[in-house]
């Protein structure tokens, strides 16, 4: 088993696990010959809320080689949190008594007191011209192929609609606005290019109202009456979620260009971060909340 790659592009790569890392402290990440894979979905994950990203290696990677028994693929079990230092060291550029601009930065399996380690070895130059190498090694587990196996996406109703959300960061704004007064956010969208955030408790009721949005023609319906077309537009589907997992989600707005929620209406709420230009999308993050349901 071998791997080994140069990190191109280190402020994605940082970016896509900061948007993922409050979900869970101990992700997965899997590497294949030309995808990585980030995914949370263990069953102590609070909220019940899942990650499952593909990004393209060449958005992040080059000089990029992968080797295993398992089809030329690796799947890891690894800290988030440490993943997030390594990369912290390698962007921020500095250790405690020399700054330095990195270079070059390599990642690769390696082993350490007999325990797998992703290894970062960041090589760069001082201020004063001198070379330094600073090394982080990261635990790792590596998953075996039954355990793999067990690895599988949600499987979600056909959505009712999808619809491109504003920037990330100003639904954030609102949302945190919202956040002390409830636990509950309620999702509200319709084929119109509306959506509605609310939230609704025995003392107090905000909504926050976004007209004229796109809804994205995906895997859209047939629908032979033309009438009844007009109406279904018009109609709001809704599904209530954890205002705090939906909150964690709004954190991939350092990383989201685009973003399209898809409303399963009282099932979950799907929504598709994805990273780069529309025309050259170098991946995509997908959550899934599931939905809380409404007993009134």
């Amino acid at each position: 088993m071998r791997f080994r790659a140069t990190i191109e592009s280190v402020s994605i790569f940082y970016k896509i696990t900061q948007s993922v890392e409050k979900f869970q402290k101990r992700f997965i990440i899997k590497f294949t010959p030309e995808t990585m894979h980030i995914i949370c979905n263990h069953e102590a994950n609070e909220g019940g809320t899942q990650v499952w990203s593909q990004i393209k290696v060449e958005s992040i990677f080059a000089d990029y080689r992968i080797q295993s028994n398992a089809d030329n693929e690796i799947t890891l079990a690894i800290s988030s949190e440490a993943l997030l230092g390594a990369l912290r060291s390698a962007s921020a550029s500095s250790t405690s008594s020399t700054a330095y601009q990195a270079e070059e930065i390599v990642m690769k399996l390696a082993k350490k007191n007999d325990r797998a380690v992703l290894k970062f070895e960041i090589i760069g130059t001082t201020s004063v011209g001198r070379r330094v190498k600073v090394t982080h090694d990261v635990l790792v587990d590596v998953l075996k192929p039954h355990e793999v196996a067990r690895l599988i996406e949600p499987l979600c109703p056909e959505p009712d609609l999808h619809i491109l959300l504003p920037p990330l960061q100003k639904v954030r704004t609102v949302v945190e606005r919202l956040r002390p007064m409830s636990d509950t956010l309620t999702f509200r969208a319709n084929n119109s290019g509306k959506l509605h955030i609310s939230i609704s408790t025995e003392t107090v009721r905000v909504q926050t109202e976004w007209k004229n949005l796109t809804n994205p023609r995906l895997n859209e319906r047939e629908r032979n009456d033309e009438e009844q077309a007009v109406v279904d537009s018009e109609k709001l589907f809704t599904v209530h979620v954890s205002i705090r997992s939906f909150l964690r989600f709004l954190n991939s707005h350092v990383i989201s260009t685009t973003t399209i929620a898809c409303v399963c209406q009282n099932h979950c709420l799907i929504l598709y971060v994805y990273i780069g230009d529309a025309a050259d999308v170098g991946g995509v993050l997908t959550f899934y909340i599931p939905a809380i349901i409404d007993d009134e």
